[in-house]
């Protein structure tokens, strides 16, 4: 296997004083697979305060990032790497982190502690002889993701697994062995003990995943999606015949696919995955055209939508930035375009998404679009309304306040106070010019709302 020439420099100040030095964990992973690593995950049999004189001694620093465990980070020339003494764990109360650790003294106890056997295979440097007590070569190459040992004791030990797991799933395209996918279940109890943000991570891995579906349906077969996203898990079944052809959970991940394969933002495939989860709370049998003919409809579930979205991503300690962004697209995206749109339409439309919003509504709107029936719809409607757009943009309207020919501080030259009545009318003066580009000029403005002002003051 071809080493960089900085890791063989490395490994070599642990070998000439005496230490042996691995390279684990996933970049191990990732070299059977012919992947480029980034990331170097060093195990040693030196004690921490070994490794600190080793690397202090050859001219580097060392960082006891996480000297509690036995892990430091050396930074030596420009490479950076963890190092952890080798180790083995019990006990783990807090279904994470475990009560007692204690320093091992060979590389196959410090690989039995570990989660997955594709996770728990050393490189001995600098020589690149394989260490893999746990078949976990054999696994890779038949991409197959089994616990190290016994399932329910792996997970047992570490709530976070049981995603882990459904994330490496997601993200490699392995299948998870069945004694280790049936021990989720029972494991339950313990994920939940896990921070929403840990949680968060691994979602949002497999959100960022080539095809997120394939993790989130394997949460759904073990119960975590119903553990973590009731809400989304409450999609299931929701039938939606007369408008697509899946019910609404599938139409979701459909669309987060979509999101995903096109490489649309993180916000996006948020929006994809979330855009119709109100659905469920809104639906209304409509037998108006008669019983044969009645149709589930899911008025207003937009907005629905949008406010379910807040709930679950403050739940997850979100960003205020990604939750103010996702849950807008959400909000904003039913559209029904028609070429009897009319300019001030066109105006009112951008003016509510907004113009830094667009090309994700388009984005949005297309991966719902390609939901309804899993196949590359006829996207003409889309386009005009992007060229309409375009044109509109161009020719210099205005969108927001902002862009009003007057300001508050011109209103209140005429009398006008600042507060509730000035909003008011501000917003009245952003419709009138919505309507007619051609009303933005200064005079005519403060016309206009010296007259609302006089008829409502």
């Amino acid at each position: 296997m071809a080493i960089d020439p900085a890791l063989k420099e490395i490994s070599s100040i642990f070998t000439s004083n005496g230490k042996e030095i691995y390279l684990v964990g996933g970049a191990v992973r990732d070299m059977l697979q012919k992947k480029k690593i980034h990331d170097w995950d060093l195990a040693t049999n030196a004690l921490p305060d070994e490794v600190t004189i080793i690397v202090k001694r050859a001219g580097g620093k060392v960082i006891p990032t996480g000297i509690k465990h036995g892990t430091v980070t050396v930074l030596y020339k420009k490479a950076s790497c963890e190092v952890t003494t080798f180790r083995t764990e019990s006990d783990y109360t807090d279904g994470r982190r475990p009560d007692k650790v204690e320093y091992a003294g060979k590389i196959e106890e410090d690989l039995s502690r570990r989660d997955f056997t594709m996770n728990a295979i050393a490189l001995r440097l600098p020589d690149c002889k394989i260490i893999d007590p746990f078949g976990g070569a054999k696994d890779i190459k038949a991409k197959t993701i089994r616990c190290v040992g016994n399932a329910a004791e792996r997970f047992n030990e570490d709530g976070l697994r049981p995603m882990r797991a459904v994330r490496f799933a997601s993200q490699l395209g392995f299948k998870i062995e069945k004694n280790t996918l049936d021990a989720i279940h029972g494991a339950l109890h313990i994920s939940i003990k896990v921070s929403w943000e840990r949680v968060r991570d691994e979602f949002d891995k497999i959100l960022n995943s080539a095809k997120p579906s394939q993790g989130f349906r394997l949460m759904e077969k073990t119960g975590l999606l119903e553990l973590f996203l009731p809400e989304l898990s409450f999609c299931r079944g929701i039938d939606q015949k007369g408008y697509h052809e899946y019910d609404v959970l599938d139409h979701s991940l459909l669309a987060c696919d979509y999101a995903a394969a096109n490489n649309f933002s993180h916000e996006v495939r948020l929006a994809a995955l979330f855009h119709d989860i109100g659905k469920p709370s809104v639906r209304e049998l409509d037998a108006s055209g008669g019983g044969a003919q009645a149709v589930w409809t899911f008025y207003r579930h937009e907005e629905v939508s949008a406010d379910i979205c807040r709930k679950i991503m403050n739940r997850f300690r979100y960003p205020n930035a990604v939750i103010d962004k996702t849950c807008h697209l959400v909000k904003e995206h039913m559209f029904q375009y028609t070429d009897k749109w009319s300019d001030a339409a066109v105006r009112r439309f951008i003016a509510r998404v907004g113009e830094d919003y667009l090309d994700d509504i388009y984005r949005l709107r297309r991966a719902d679009i390609f939901g309804f029936s899993g196949k590359n719809p006829d996207y003409r409607s889309l386009k005009q309304l992007v060229e309409r757009v375009n044109k509109v943009i161009e020719a210099g309207s205005a969108f927001t306040v902002k862009d009003l020919a007057v300001t508050g501080k011109d209103l209140m030259t005429i009398g006008i106070p600042s507060g509730k009545i000035m909003g008011k009318i501000l917003k009245e003066l952003m419709e009138t010019v919505l309507d007619d580009p051609e009303q933005n000029t200064r005079d005519r403005l403060l016309e206009i709302a010296g007259k609302i002002f006089k008829e409502r003051g």
